[in-house]
């Protein structure tokens, strides 16, 4: 069926009604469904926090009763978490949960808040359902993890370059970068597109927060820079399948034992250059909502862990997709990843079909680093993105203006006059163009729920 086939209610009457029924089937789907973590990594958090400042115990040697589990963040990030400290854990619970909806409703405001203002509620009720089907974010949720706060974090920059205010970009990605080393590669992105200063902000934000928890926790910032950051045992084994990384594919692939750490380094220095590319020809075309999602997509890739919750970052592709007018493979992908798919492969992810089935999350952000749509039709929308190293503007041109077609607006597509510097008429929105056990693994599975949060050699929080 096309998808101009499909009729959806044009009375507020009958949208509130479709509403309410995906509502009914969301709540019963994660309420029938072994997908809830029971807090788990929260459970981590909390725990670390209560035993270091209550009870004098060590950020990286605390363990959740019963397991194996801790702490495997950078000390900065313990030493953000101080505020637990003064909640109990249903307080602490109910403020992450609170946290990661003003997050996740922050992501979703600033890459796709034009399109979905347009349709008021019904867009925003239609998103929320489809989000909590999606299992990086139901997972972010179940687990009290942190991934979306740290998207958001690092989406504020690509806002603020989107709309003018680049003096304080750079601030949202050096405090994501000191909670957790991952997002460090958009600075690398900053410094790829020219935009020094803001890759200069990044990098000092990130090097204050490092040193001030060098100051508060001496001992465990020692330990982490020095051994912990060293050993990925620590977060869990390469080959369990909701690695959904490089080196997880080529953890599943080899016989009994690690990986050859050459193979994995030729395909990152590979990867890395595509990503090079390709987000090099988004920021020549003002793109950088393409460009931050590339960043993101490739940060997934050359993770040595990237646990299917960590997927959230996957999130500004799908609305770069959705502006550029391919809601169709958005839809496909999507569903991909609302299926647990991957988990079908717990057990044995060998032969063929476990290297297609049991990374098939790491194929949907192969693809998209490759084929996302770059400098779209809306360009005319966008900032420049290359400027010189202070970020300045170009002087005025006296070259006639060019005459481009913007679409994403409601209606039939306008002209817009743009004049020569490629700077539309018209300030830019945020988004220029665009319940029953506790469950074992990591991320969504309807397997029955066993014992611990990964499997017995893995750890929970990453």
């Amino acid at each position: 069926m096309s998808m101009s086939a499909v009729r959806l209610p044009r009375t507020d009457r009958g949208r509130l009604l479709l509403v309410l029924a995906l509502a009914v089937a969301v709540t019963v789907f994660t309420a029938t469904v072994p997908l809830l973590r029971g807090w788990f990594d929260l459970r981590v958090y909390y725990g670390t926090i209560d035993t270091w400042v209550h009870h004098g115990g060590r950020i990286y040697d605390y363990r959740v009763p019963g397991t194996t589990y801790g702490f495997t963040y950078p000390p900065f990030a313990a030493v953000s978490m101080l505020p637990m400290a003064l909640l109990g854990l249903h307080a602490a619970i109910t403020a992450a949960l609170l946290l990661n909806l003003a997050a996740l409703g922050a992501v979703v405001w600033m890459t796709a808040g034009p399109v979905l203002r347009r349709h008021g509620w019904y867009g925003w009720a239609l998103a929320g359902c489809a989000l909590a089907l999606f299992e990086p974010v139901r997972d972010t949720f179940s687990f009290g993890q942190v991934n979306l706060v740290l998207l958001a974090l690092v989406l504020v920059d690509a806002w603020l370059l989107t709309t003018g205010r680049s003096r304080w970009a750079g601030i949202g990605i050096g405090l994501a970068a000191a909670v957790k080393l991952t997002p460090a590669l958009f600075i690398g992105l900053l410094l790829l597109a020219g935009r020094r200063r803001a890759a200069g902000v990044a990098t000092v934000v990130a090097g204050a927060a490092t040193g001030l928890a060098v100051w508060v926790a001496p001992d465990a910032s020692r330990f982490y820079w020095s051994e912990a950051l060293w050993d990925t045992q620590r977060i869990g084994r390469l080959a369990y399948v909701s690695n959904q990384s490089l080196q997880g594919v080529l953890a599943r692939l080899a016989v009994p034992g690690e990986p050859s750490r050459a193979v994995w380094l030729v395909v990152v220095v590979v990867v890395l250059a595509v990503w090079a590319w390709r987000a090099r020809r988004a920021v020549v075309a003002g793109d950088w909502w393409a460009a931050f999602a590339l960043t993101g997509l490739t940060a997934c890739l050359v993770s040595p862990i990237t646990w299917v919750h960590h997927l959230v970052w996957l999130l500004p592709s799908f609305a770069v997709l959705l502006r550029t007018g391919h809601a169709r493979v958005a839809g496909a992908l999507y569903t991909v990843l609302c299926t647990s798919v991957v988990w079908l492969w717990f057990d044995d992810a060998s032969g063929v079909d476990g290297f297609i089935g049991g990374s098939a999350y790491v194929w949907v952000t192969l693809g998209l680093l490759l084929w996302l749509p770059v400098g779209g039709a809306d360009q005319a929308r966008r900032t420049p993105a290359i400027r010189s190293a202070s970020d300045t503007a170009p002087a005025p041109s006296t070259a006639a203006p060019t005459i481009v077609q913007v679409s994403g607006q409601p209606g039939p597509v306008a002209d817009v006059t743009v004049a020569a510097t490629g700077t539309e008429r018209g300030a830019c929105g945020p988004a220029c163009g665009t319940g029953r056990e506790t469950a074992s693994e990591p991320t969504g599975s309807t397997r029955p729920a066993a014992p611990k949060p990964q499997s017995s050699s893995e750890r929970a929080s990453s």
